[in-house]
């Protein structure tokens, strides 16, 4: 072979061998940037050891990301048995139970979408166990490598619709009642010159009034009043009577000539201890020849008192008329809203 063969040969030799020394470089460049155990490294997420009380019960709460694998550990220090060890994919998807068990070693989970996941630790005996777990998990691509799986809480207003039968009111109806003249003769001082008017109102009234005279000027004053207040209304009893009750601005005269007469409004048992002569409570009191005024409602017995201090026997007159109200009640069907703070779990990722 003459030296020109020969150097032609040596010459792609070494080509070929550095050709193959680059592609090898190149290949273990490769081999070292991809690893594909990389991702399948586990991250521990919980390393506990706790004490579940006597009957008692522990719960812990932790986030994964879809495609990860949990790897659960667990044993009872002294190796007893504890009543349930579950773990659940909330809200309430059980992945997996076990009953009455001393250790769990390497139980794997798959984790299909990304969610929160409860460990639940139950004790029925009436010792405390003492238990270690360890929870890892394995991310399955280098994206969840860091994945946050604290669990946080917020509270959110749980809103709920009930319906509920309302009785409300109708309507209303005003119910004027005129009663007929009550008419009192009070003997002259020197005599039993006391004497007690009792009556009684419906329990339902809401105002009363009063007029009183002891003169036929008296009765004339009221009646030119009445009758011009009365000309004016278009409502049925609408009176003067009913407008003093009703708190309207009225004014009828007061007289100044003619016999006096001494009176009270008092109730129950107050009327006796007028008439005796000891001390007793009056809701009113008053000296006129005429008078009237409007009155709050009061239950039970209630009487007009009279004291005569002239030389001359007084006959008194008195008006009186209740107002008080018809409600007419019916029922309907009402939807209420029921607002029940509640709290909820979520992940920040």
């Amino acid at each position: 072979m003459n030296r020109t063969v020969k150097k032609l040969l040596k010459r792609t030799l070494k080509f070929s061998i550095m050709r193959y020394q680059s592609l090898l470089i190149l290949l273990v460049i490769l081999l070292t940037s991809y690893n594909p155990l990389h991702a399948q490294t586990p991250v521990v997420v919980a390393e506990n050891n706790l004490k579940v009380g006597l009957m008692g019960e522990e719960i812990f709460y932790y986030g994964f990301a879809a495609g990860d694998k949990i790897i659960f550990d667990f044993e009872e220090t002294k190796g007893k048995e504890l009543k349930e060890v579950e773990i659940v994919e909330m809200p309430a998807t059980s992945r997996y139970i076990d009953y009455k068990t001393k250790k769990i070693a390497g139980k794997v989970i798959e984790v299909s979408k990304t969610g929160i996941y409860k460990f639940r630790f139950t004790n029925s005996s009436i010792v405390v166990r003492i238990c270690n777990f360890k929870i890892q998990r394995v991310p399955a691509s280098a994206t969840t490598q860091n994945f946050n799986t604290s669990v946080y809480t917020h509270v959110i207003n749980d809103s709920t619709y009930t319906t509920e039968e309302e009785t409300y009111l109708d309507n209303t109806d005003t119910v004027i009642t005129n009663y007929q003249d009550r008419v009192a003769t009070i003997t002259p001082a020197g005599t039993a010159n006391k004497t007690t008017l009792n009556f009684t109102f419906p329990e339902n009234i809401v105002a009363w009034s009063y007029y009183l005279y002891t003169t036929d000027e008296g009765k004339n004053t009221f009646t030119e009043k009445n009758n011009e207040l009365t000309a004016n209304s278009k409502l049925i009893n609408y009176n003067l009577m009913a407008a003093i009750a009703m708190n309207a601005a009225v004014s009828i005269k007061k007289l100044s000539e003619g016999p006096e007469i001494d009176y009270w409004i008092v109730e129950g048992e107050n009327a006796e201890l007028f008439l005796s002569g000891a001390q007793f409570r009056m809701m009113k009191k008053g000296k006129a020849i005429n008078d009237y005024s409007r009155m709050e409602p009061r239950k039970g017995n209630l009487f007009f008192c009279f004291t005569n201090n002239t030389g001359q026997p007084i006959n008194t007159t008195i008006k009186l008329t209740t107002i008080h109200i018809n409600e007419a009640m019916k029922t309907r069907q009402v939807k209420r809203i029921i607002t029940t703070p509640k709290s909820v779990m979520y992940l920040k990722n």
